[in-house]
């Protein structure tokens, strides 16, 4: 059985180039099991989606973009989206640029970019009638999971590593998902969950194995070039874990190349941690994905397989982007420096990021004139242990209004 999928026409295979009609149980390429990418008519689409007829909508949130995405109708429930694009002058004149920009999703009902994913594939369930939606998680695509679900009145059971910082879990459980809290790792639990989802017909919202899920991840794309004006910024830096926020970030400026809303494309920059960095890598080699450690302090991007990790490389090689790779050291010091500087607050894996554009800065990879997104994947609530290492720990006083003399001797 097939239920429409909005003004989707189709899917692509990332790596063999095998097209599929969507049908209700396809997630994955049957002729070699890779990714799928959604497909749509924009020769249709260009005569209804225009800078004329966005500028007319009043919604401030994903579905102003619904013409673009592969479901029938909007999620009910909070408002997903429209992150606000903070200026960081402070951040530009540090690095010699002349203009940072921070995309701040940490702004979104749980506090993640993955957010936007799963409202996108909490829809389509919805449209095919599922009640139930897993997926694997080391914790922001569960927690996005868990709220969105929870407003909507479906149930959300969810797969994570037993070591996914407390903060996430927390949110889990308040919003009424069921948590099966895996003592291995994040891949571990992502193919536990996969074999789960086969016995059992559940909805799969996994990271680059649903195929909706990037198309909720490329409305930033879409965002920020409506915020600046119809111009895409010159670079934008995304950190980089399963390779589906990239991969997105390309298919979103690439569709709006194909609605002529602009001129070009910018390029991209992947930032990985050290401990895991198979895409990366890849970008640097041969183009292959390898397993790595997946060993580092920013949890949301700890991930040794890539489930995404063709279509990132793909994505960064046709954007003529480039990747690098920073240390923890430098990740947990980036969540201070963003938040003193900009008044952001960024959990490890988005202040990983920042890291990845001062490490490309060092290298001369980026040229002084441009101007640069960064996307800042989640809020630093996410994680507060992470940034307490480096923010240090408050003074302890007495009570005693005698001691004020003692600390300020000169105020």
């Amino acid at each position: 059985m097939t239920v429409r999928a909005g003004n989707a026409t189709g899917l692509r295979c990332v790596k063999c180039g095998t097209r599929a009609p969507i049908t209700d149980d396809r997630y994955v390429c049957d002729a070699c099991g890779g990714n799928l990418l959604v497909e749509y008519d924009f020769k249709a689409l260009r005569r209804t989606v225009t800078r004329e007829s966005l500028a007319k909508n009043e919604d401030r949130t994903i579905w102003r973009y619904l013409p673009l995405l592969p479901v029938a109708a909007r999620l009910p429930g909070p408002p997903v989206g429209w992150a606000p694009l903070v200026d960081a002058p402070k951040l530009a004149t540090s690095l010699g640029l002349r203009s940072v920009l921070l995309k701040d999703d940490g702004k979104n009902p749980s506090a993640s970019f993955k957010d936007r994913a799963s409202a996108v594939a909490i829809q389509r369930a919805r449209e095919l009638g599922h009640k139930l939606v897993t997926g694997a998680s080391t914790g922001n695509a569960a927690s996005a999971t868990a709220v969105l679900s929870a407003a909507v009145g479906m149930r959300s059971r969810i797969f994570v590593p037993k070591a996914a910082p407390r903060a996430k879990i927390a949110q889990l459980l308040t919003f009424g998902a069921e948590v099966l809290a895996v003592d291995g790792t994040y891949d571990q639990a992502f193919d536990l969950c996969l074999e789960a989802t086969r016995r059992f017909g559940w909805y799969n919202r996994n990271t680059g194995y649903n195929p909706y899920t990037r198309e909720g991840k490329k409305t930033v794309s879409f965002e920020l070039c409506e915020q600046l004006g119809w111009r895409a910024p010159d670079l934008v830096v995304v950190p980089v874990g399963d390779g589906n926020i990239i991969s997105g970030v390309w298919k979103g400026f690439q569709e709006l190349l194909r609605l002529g809303l602009i001129e070009r494309a910018p390029w991209l920059l992947a930032a990985q941690a050290e401990g895991s960095a198979a895409i990366v890598t890849a970008v640097n080699g041969d183009g292959v994905i390898r397993p790595c450690p997946g060993d580092t302090v920013a949890d949301s991007i700890s991930v040794s397989l890539p489930r995404d990790g063709d279509a990132a490389v793909q994505a960064i090689r046709a954007a003529d982007g480039f990747g690098v790779t920073v240390s923890d050291d430098a990740i947990l010091a980036a969540i201070p420096e963003v938040a003193r500087a900009a008044g952001v607050f960024a959990e490890p894996a988005a202040a990983a990021a920042y890291a990845g554009l001062k490490e490309a800065v060092r290298r001369k990879l980026v040229d002084p004139s441009w101007q640069v997104v960064v996307l800042l994947t989640g809020n630093g609530l996410k994680d507060v242990g992470a940034a307490m290492k480096v923010a240090g720990e408050p003074r302890t006083i007495p009570a005693d209004p005698s001691v004020l003399a003692t600390l300020f001797p000169n105020p």
